[in-house]
């Protein structure tokens, strides 16, 4: 009885795990909404760019570089969760859209998240790498001087 059981549920699973594969989510690789802008005025070095690129912009920004698991569910579901959350909370593709209080407070969340490693995610960080000591470090500093532009920008404008 126990063994009919199982086989019942196996097959179950099987069916379930053959009919999800049907269910795509939408590919996050939105063209004309690139990273320039948010490049353009942040101005990270190249070594900083690529930082960026690698670690930050899969879930960051609207130009996804899927890996292959990504067409298999139920990782595909997963993924698509993570973009969802990760451009929820910040879009350099939406960079030029946010105000200067916003890319202000964005940098400064940037900045908090990887000083305490919650940035990039472990999930994330075990198969694509995590950041290097030196690859933190110039992050930081980079965000550091693009967060006191803005910065700057606001102390400005509240004293007009």
């Amino acid at each position: 009885m126990l063994k009919k059981g199982i086989k019942i549920f196996l097959v179950l699973a099987l069916i379930a795990l053959v009919a999800i594969q049907f269910i795509r989510p939408e590919k996050n690789n939105d063209g004309y909404k690139s990273v320039a802008s948010f490049e353009s005025e942040t101005k990270p070095s190249a070594k900083v760019a690529a930082i960026l690129k690698e670690n930050c912009y899969d879930c960051h920004s609207d130009q996804t570089q899927y890996p292959w698991y990504a067409e298999v569910a139920p990782f595909s579901l997963w993924l698509d969760d993570h973009i969802e959350h990760g451009k929820e909370h910040f879009n350099v593709s939406a960079w030029k859209d946010y105000s200067i209080k916003k890319k202000e407070h964005k940098l400064e969340e940037l900045i908090e998240m990887v000083e305490d490693d919650e940035m990039p995610l472990k999930s994330y960080a075990i198969i694509h790498g995590d950041l290097s000591e030196d690859d933190k470090k110039l992050l930081l500093q980079w965000a550091g001087v693009a967060r006191l532009q803005y910065k700057h920008q606001l102390e400005v404008s509240s004293n007009k």
